[in-house]
C-alpha cells in the first residue's frame, strides 16, 4: 500500500455480524484498538447497524509484518437502546468493501452521535455523555 494514500473518506454502516468478524480479526492480529468480542456479541444490538468513521491511519513499526490500518471511531448500537464510542483498528482490505453512507444527513447525525455519546468506558461506569452540541 502506498505510505502517501489519503485517510478514506466515507463512512461505513456495518452490521453485527460484520462487526464482531472485524473485532475477531482485529483481536487475532494485536491490533492496538479493539474491543473483546465476547463484549461485543453480549452488548452490540444483534439486528444493529453500526457506523466507523476513519480517523487517522496507525501503523505497529515494531511489528512490520503487520500492514497499517485505518483507526476508526466506531459507534454501536447497544441492546439497551444506548449508544457508545469506541476505536476500531481495521486493514485497509477489511474495510474498503464495507457498505458505505450515502446520505450526507445520516453522516452528520453519526458525527454529531460520535461528538455526544459515552465512550464504552464511560458507559461501563454509568458516566452521563457530554450533552450534545
Amino acid at each position: 500500500m502506498d505510505v502517501e494514500q489519503p485517510l478514506p473518506r466515507e463512512v461505513k454502516a456495518i452490521d453485527s455480524v460484520t462487526l464482531l468478524r472485524l473485532e475477531e480479526r482485529a483481536g487475532a492480529l494485536g491490533l492496538n484498538q479493539r474491543l473483546d468480542p465476547a463484549w461485543v456479541q453480549a452488548n452490540a444490538q444483534p439486528d444493529g447497524t453500526h457506523y466507523l468513521w476513519p480517523a487517522l491511519w496507525n501503523s505497529l513499526p515494531h511489528r512490520p509484518g503487520v500492514p497499517r490500518q485505518v483507526r476508526c471511531e466506531l459507534l454501536i448500537n447497544l441492546r439497551t437502546g444506548d449508544r457508545v464510542m469506541s476505536l476500531l483498528d481495521v486493514l485497509p482490505d477489511d474495510f474498503a468493501p464495507l457498505p458505505r453512507l450515502t446520505s450526507r444527513e445520516e453522516g452528520m447525525e453519526v458525527a454529531r452521535l460520535l461528538d455526544s455519546v459515552p465512550s464504552v468506558g464511560e458507559w461501563l461506569l454509568g458516566e452521563p455523555s457530554s450533552p450534545p452540541s
